[in-house]
Parts: structure tokens; C-alpha cells; sequence
């Protein structure tokens, strides 16, 4: 929870007792589903809800936006963002239901509103919004035409609405065919070393 407050020091107290209660959540249901690598759990906060958080060093997602996030596994990165975004709506798809079973139970043991969780297949959702998020589902270029035409094009936010796509290691192969892609890399705004291929 440390690294946590490190980064957002100005959290909320609900918040904080949000973003606190996930360890033992995730811990539980990860005993009976497994949503997260075993090895993984133990650095739950910096490799799962931080790496989920380099969004919210990007972007600020205004009230009443509107954001899909797309394979979600256990709800990241949509989770966390919900918890720092409180008063932006998120939609969580998945197409393996015990992990949005996951998902609901994890959002409604810490009253997490502004959320809805779907088993779904990103092509099967109907509706429009500000942005799509996802981590590193597959290769972009396979990941851009699930999500074709999911954009609502408002653009009332500093980037354009768009994908916001959370990966790491080298894939300017993938981005080769993406003119209007920008690149952010996550180790400057995180020290730790996890982050020093994440973009």
C-alpha cells in the first residue's frame, strides 16, 4: 500500500481504505481462482494496481466519461482506475465469467460504484466510449479492430479518445503501423525497476 500512497499522496481516506482492502481480497480469491500468477501476488500493489495506475499519470478521465476495459482477467486496470476515478463510469469485460465473478465481488467488497462487469467478448459490446484500456491482451495490431469502432470521438480530455494500452518490452514493431500512436513510458513517473520496460 506503500508504493501506493509514494505515487498518489493525495488520495481520499476512502480511497486509501479501497485501495488498502485489495490485498486480502485478491489473496482470498486467488486461493480459489486464479486470477493473478501465484508468484505475483505478494507484489499485487506495484505489478498489478500501479502498472494499472500508469494510466492515471497520462491521463485525468473527466466526470461522466465513459471507459471499456477490454480482457479485463481480475479488474485491471480497470479496478484500480475505478477507485481513483470515482466519478467515471467503467465497464469491465471479460469472456472467462469466474473472473468477473472476481471482478463484482472484489468491487462490491469495497463499494466500488462505477463499475459494471460483463462477460463478454470486446466485439459483442454495443455501446461507445471516451476511451478503451487494456493490458497487453494481444499483439495492438489485433487488439485495434476488437475495439473498432468502440470510440465515441468526444474528445473533451487532453488526449484524444482513443486506446490507452498498457505493455511492456519492445513493440515498435507493433506500433509500426499506427502513425498517430504516442508512447509513454511508465519509469518516468515510476522508479522501481518492474517499470523500466513498461509503457
Amino acid at each position: 500500500m506503500d508504493i501506493i500512497r509514494k505515487y498518489f499522496p493525495a488520495l481520499t481516506p476512502r480511497q486509501t481504505e479501497q485501495f488498502a482492502a485489495l490485498q486480502d481480497l485478491y489473496r482470498n480469491w486467488n486461493a480459489k481462482i486464479n486470477v493473478i500468477s501465484r508468484k505475483d501476488i505478494d507484489s499485487l500493489y506495484e505489478r498489478h494496481i500501479l502498472h494499472s495506475l500508469g494510466i492515471a499519470k497520462v491521463i485525468r478521465f473527466l466526470p461522466e466519461a465513459t471507459v471499456l476495459d477490454v480482457g479485463t482477467g481480475g479488474g485491471f486496470p480497470g479496478i484500480p482506475l475505478a477507485v481513483i476515478f470515482p466519478d467515471t463510469a467503467f465497464t469491465l469485460v471479460d469472456s472467462i465469467a469466474k473472473k468477473i465473478r472476481v471482478v463484482n465481488e472484489v468491487a462490491s467488497a469495497i463499494d466500488l460504484k462505477n463499475i459494471t462487469a460483463m462477460v463478454a467478448r470486446a466485439e459483442t459490446v454495443k455501446n461507445r466510449f471516451d476511451f478503451v484500456v487494456s493490458r497487453a491482451v494481444t499483439a495492438l495490431p489485433n487488439f485495434v479492430p476488437l475495439v473498432a469502432g468502440k470510440i465515441a470521438r468526444k474528445n473533451r480530455h487532453e488526449l484524444p479518445d482513443g486506446i490507452l494500452y498498457l505493455k511492456g518490452g519492445d513493440f515498435n514493431d507493433e506500433l509500426a503501423t499506427f502513425a498517430n500512436c504516442r508512447l509513454f513510458n511508465l519509469s518516468d513517473w515510476f522508479a522501481e525497476e518492474f517499470f523500466e520496460t513498461k509503457k
